[in-house]
């Protein structure tokens, strides 16, 4: 059953925010972890640069990060002419397009926590594992995953979040295609400039208890992982 204040629109960007804030944390976790554990362990002289490019969506505009990736993906970048020489679709004003501008955005909220939670590990872990006879693979499954799993919450929740609230970056890459690319920040824009303030209101009220929630959670997580 449908809530009265909210309508067929408001629901359809709901549903496809969720969806698009689902599949960036699954890739952002999977494809993360092996750049999080690098940047925890290397000697590198490029550990610095590549935490710096890391940290760069913290501080850029979105707009900024949004019109580099269209132009990236456009008829006139590398990748756009990349994808017309294959025959394939362009990935501006996509749902793929929007997924590939949030992995991007959310990276550091998940590369972070992550990074944070292997240095807190130490190297005992590991000495005692490989002592014990445990390859890498087996040492990474049993002992790296369950001590930093608090890691791999906080950079589930906060790139969850942080992707539910994007609003630049989808607006510049994704336009404002119903069912497409209309994601619920997009919505209630949509909503401010048509004057509808009511809707506007419940939907961004919405996305303050949202927020809201999730910063609890994480305050809440914050004490339990000091104790493990």
């Amino acid at each position: 059953m449908e809530l009265p204040f909210f309508s067929p629109q408001d629901w359809q960007a709901i549903a496809l925010t969720l969806k698009l804030a689902s599949v960036t944390t699954a890739l952002l976790l999977v494809l993360c972890t092996p750049l999080a554990w690098w940047l925890a362990h290397t000697r590198s002289r490029w550990r610095a640069p590549v935490g710096a490019v890391v940290a760069l969506p913290l501080v850029l505009p979105p707009t900024v990060i949004g019109f580099y990736l269209l132009v990236f993906m456009g008829p006139n970048g590398p990748l756009g002419a990349l994808m017309d020489s294959l025959g394939w679709q362009r990935l501006p004003f996509t749902f793929g397009g929007l997924v590939i501008g949030s992995l991007i955005y959310s990276l550091p909220f998940a590369v972070q926590p992550l990074q944070r939670a292997f240095e807190a590990l130490g190297r005992r872990p590991l000495e005692v594992a490989a002592t014990l006879g445990a390859g890498r693979w087996d040492t990474f499954c049993n002992v790296v995953l369950p001590l930093a799993r608090p890691g791999f919450i906080s950079a589930g929740v906060l790139s969850f979040a942080h992707t539910v609230g994007e609003f630049g970056v989808v607006l510049m890459l994704g336009g404002n295609i119903p069912g497409v690319t209309r994601v619920v920040s997009v919505q209630i824009y949509d909503h401010v400039e048509a004057m509808e303030y009511a809707q506007a209101h419940h939907l961004a009220a919405g996305m303050v208890a949202f927020s809201f929630v999730v910063l609890v959670l994480l305050h809440w997580l914050q004490p339990r992982q000091a104790r493990l």
